[in-house]
């Protein structure tokens, strides 16, 4: 299943067991930075939205309620995730609004929560930081299922492994017989899922190796 047919299931999913508020914060879809965040930063590194909520509702004791863009729960542990700046000019917003927001996250950490909190720029031109943040945090909790591995990015992997030197991404489109934009991709998927690392490039990462962690594994 890719990408779109996820995101309209999970959408659909969670309009079936809403009303009123909960339900119009679905309608007609998700906000630029939610959509994003969801597309480049935790598609890539799951391949699905389990345990995931979009627009989580909660109670804050005084304020009435309040929406988590979005809640990952897991037995034992609940992550709120927020998504910064994608409509909202914080030079603009008022003392109050400020205080509001900081209430809004105290009151969440004091209920359990753990907050997460990520800038549109980052969604968007950083992903793999974002990534990263997310799969730091949640080996804290325990192991997160490895994601199987397309016949692409197996090969990938072996090419990695037995380069003597870092994988380019043009190299890596000749030997898999690709575009370099698909090999692109390819390389930052494994990245994400930590089978490779950057090995390259200051601004922009230009060469990849295998990472140390997957140095014993044969695929």
């Amino acid at each position: 299943m890719g990408f779109l047919d996820a995101y309209e299931k999970l959408l659909e999913f969670h309009r079936s067991r809403r009303r009123g508020p909960a339900l119009n914060r679905l309608l007609p879809d998700l906000g630029p930075g939610e959509r994003s965040f969801l597309k480049a930063v935790w598609w890539p590194l799951f391949r699905n939205f389990e345990g995931l909520h979009p627009e989580y509702e909660v109670h804050d004791p005084g304020y009435g309620t309040r929406f988590i863009d979005f809640a990952y729960i897991r037995p034992g542990f609940r992550l709120a995730v927020e998504i910064d700046g994608a409509t909202t000019h914080w030079r603009e917003i008022t003392q109050e609004q400020f205080s509001d927001h900081c209430r809004r996250q105290n009151t969440l950490v004091i209920s359990g929560w753990t907050v997460l909190r990520f800038s549109y720029l980052d969604v968007v031109q950083r992903p793999l930081d974002c990534q990263r943040s997310i799969r730091q945090l949640l080996q804290q909790f325990g192991p997160i299922p490895q994601l199987p591995l397309s016949p692409c990015e197996r090969e990938l992997v072996r090419f990695a492994s037995r380069s003597a030197t870092p994988v380019r991404p043009a190299a890596a489109a000749m030997h898999l017989h690709v575009s370099t934009k698909h090999a692109r991709k390819l390389l930052h998927s494994l990245v994400a899922q930590e089978w490779l690392e950057p090995a390259g490039g200051q601004v922009r990462v230009t060469a990849y190796r295998l990472h140390p962690s997957k140095a014993a594994f044969r695929i």
